[in-house]
């Protein structure tokens, strides 16, 4: 027989905004009462707010304030611990107290079974009776009974608006991936200027339907190139372009064993060699002026080096680069992503990512690139991390339609 919770009739609640909807939290002078998800409309959430207890509106006292600002910086991303909350608990059986205090225990980004959960409190043939007590957790997000899987790692119920669904977005606030048991949504990369887990989150609640292309494609990799100059990084841009990567290797491979004995030439030496010389290594006349060009302008100043460049804008590197002949927006928004990590970068008239977004969003024409631009506003500040996904969706299997 459940134990029935004890009514408070001078228990208070409020209502607050979050990333996910509209919250609610309720509380005794014994501590936090009940925390809810948001339900369908703003009446239900109260009403399964209120269960079991008498409440009434009230203005927030500062325990309470903090409780909801560390709730809301949660649910964007800015992952917290909650495990110093006090709980209002009178009332509630000693098993689903047990069950509550150990699930409180398992950090952010991490999951466990029940029947885990059931061994830590001490009665491991209690997986079933410990899912029904996490089933009826007053406290969501404080007791992150979403970290608490099936057998397998499959995710097994949940009991809040949105079932398995919610589920899975909270863990994928997380860095967790839907269905597995422990997976951070990133590989960390040193040479990245962002948190690249903090992006995979962020993109997870802007856009679910690009969420759900996250879930197949797996972790985000992005692998910067090795960029010593903006010499050599801009010269290998010219000779690469409207070629296959075979053949752009060995003719850029060719330009460079011009000058032997050095890693790679200085724009001064470039500049010193005849046209008709580095048409021989393969380069086409319009790719031997660009590059004769780019030299001249490095030399210049127009083009600065690598490390002046890191502490410039987008716009401005974008504006300085494309003064080089044959050097487009497109080349210099490639550099700012796979050699200078940028996290806000959406090229939009990349064709791979027109295709994959009328791919991924079912679009039946390509979308056009103020289109893209107009819907990549929600994957602001890292439209980086958006493109990458976009590149893979063409590498991976389509999503199964729904059978629901």
């Amino acid at each position: 027989m459940k134990a029935a919770r004890t009514k408070k009739p001078r228990a208070h609640y409020a209502l607050f905004e979050s990333a996910i909807g509209r919250c609610g939290i309720a509380w005794s002078e014994q501590g936090l009462l009940r925390v809810q998800l948001p339900e369908a409309t703003e009446e239900k959430t109260l009403r399964r707010l209120a269960t079991g207890d008498e409440l009434i509106a009230a203005r927030r006292p500062p325990r309470i304030a903090r409780a909801i600002e560390r709730l809301v910086r949660h649910l964007k991303g800015d992952l917290q611990d909650f495990a110093d909350l006090p709980l209002d608990v009178q009332g509630l059986a000693p098993f689903r107290r047990r069950v509550y205090e150990a699930a409180r225990k398992v950090p952010a980004g991490r999951t466990m079974t029940y029947g885990e959960l059931a061994s830590r409190i001490g009665t491991p043939d209690a997986a079933r009776a410990v899912g029904q007590a996490l089933g009826a957790n007053p406290f969501a997000i404080v007791v992150p009974c979403h970290r608490i899987l099936a057998a397998n790692g499959r995710m097994g119920g949940f009991s809040a608006h949105g079932g398995v669904g919610t589920k899975a977005r909270l863990l994928g606030i997380e860095g967790v991936s839907p269905g597995r048991q422990t997976l951070p949504m990133f590989d960390r990369n040193e040479d990245l200027r962002f948190d690249s887990r903090r992006a995979v989150q962020h993109l997870r609640l802007a856009d679910p339907k690009l969420a759900d292309l996250m879930d197949r494609v797996g972790p985000f990799r992005l692998e910067l190139k090795e960029t010593h100059s903006s010499f050599g990084m801009l010269s290998e841009a010219i000779v690469y372009q409207q070629l296959t990567g075979k053949a752009a290797a060995t003719i850029f491979g060719r330009f460079k064993a011009l000058y032997a004995g050095r890693r790679f030439p200085k724009p001064a030496e470039v500049l010193a060699t005849p046209d008709a010389k580095l048409r021989e290594a393969g380069l086409s006349r319009a790719k031997a002026l660009a590059l004769k060009d780019l030299a001249e302008k490095v030399e210049s100043g127009v083009v600065p080096g690598v490390a002046v460049l890191k502490r410039m804008s987008d716009e401005d590197i974008v504006e300085r680069l494309t003064a080089v002949r044959g050097i487009g927006r497109w080349t210099v928004e490639m550099l700012l992503i796979f050699r200078l990590g940028r996290p806000d970068v959406l090229p939009t008239g990349d064709y791979g990512v027109r295709k994959a977004f009328a791919l991924v969003f079912r679009k039946r024409a390509l979308p056009s690139p103020s289109a893209l631009a107009r819907h990549g506003e929600r994957w602001q500040p890292y439209r980086t991390v958006a493109s990458w996904y976009l590149w893979r969706a063409l590498e991976v299997p389509p999503k199964a339609p729904s059978t629901s």
